[in-house]
């Protein structure tokens, strides 16, 4: 998300020069992002296809071309709902603990997300900007829990942007249940990933992990490509030669 406007290469440039076909770059990276596998289960499993890779090609895929992926997939990203539930979970990287802050509608869909160093009012206040930029409008309504450093960015959100000046502000334990609910599924993909070497990397996977997320989600709007009941692989050609 917050990828409009970037540039887009032709489908023939972003995989000029690879050794591999696009299909299986985009399916590894595909299916690395969304299930439980390593990158050595995915070795094993493009070996009796006859493919001989190294996890580290692998993994280079994925931070190669995940923003790539994010930049054709946001084309056709349906708005969230207006009622946010916001909260922030733990990661690992390097060995130290890092923040994604994340926020979702009242209906479950993904508002968005940002991996932080720190758990401050700073962080908090960059998630909300960059939440902004991503829906084009601020919300109606925003749940925290009682963390005070998210509670005061909120407040004084109003001072730096206008859009803010509605957002009423909420604190229910009950109703972040949601967001609570919804981090499961970003650990369950991260946890046997046993932690990032480094912040960049871990970013970017993230953004994967989300972005594969909210496809599940059906927060795109596919129609103009005529993919309805086909399958992953056909959905993912459309979108990335649009």
């Amino acid at each position: 998300m917050g990828v409009i406007g970037l540039e887009i290469k032709s489908v023939k440039e972003l995989f000029s020069g690879r050794h591999f076909d696009r299909e299986i770059i985009i399916l590894c990276v595909r299916w690395y992002l969304r299930y439980k596998l390593s990158l050595r289960d995915l070795v094993e499993m493009m070996a009796e296809r006859g493919l001989q890779l190294a996890h580290t090609t692998i993994m280079r895929w994925v931070q190669r071309y995940v923003p790539e992926f994010e930049k054709r997939w946001v084309r056709y990203m349906r708005r969230s709902g207006r009622s946010w539930r916001v909260d922030e979970t733990y990661l690992k990287v390097r060995g130290r603990w890092v923040y994604l802050y994340r926020g979702v509608d009242r209906d479950g869909n993904t508002v968005d997300f940002r991996l932080s160093l720190k758990r401050d009012v700073a962080a908090a206040k960059a998630f909300f900007r960059k939440a902004l930029r991503t829906q084009g409008r601020a919300p109606v309504s925003i749940t925290l829990d009682g963390y005070a450093a998210s509670h005061r960015a909120v407040r004084e959100m109003p001072t730096e942007n206008k859009a803010w000046k509605q957002s009423k502000l909420r604190s229910s334990k009950y109703l972040n249940n949601l967001i609570e609910q919804d981090h499961r599924g970003i650990k369950f993909r991260t946890r046997p990933m046993l932690g990032f070497k480094n912040y960049d990397c871990a970013a970017t996977t993230i953004a994967g992990i989300e972005l594969l997320r909210r496809i599940g989600k059906n927060q795109f709007s596919l129609r103009p490509l005529r993919v309805k009941d086909q399958t992953a692989p056909t959905i993912w050609n459309a979108v990335l030669a649009e």
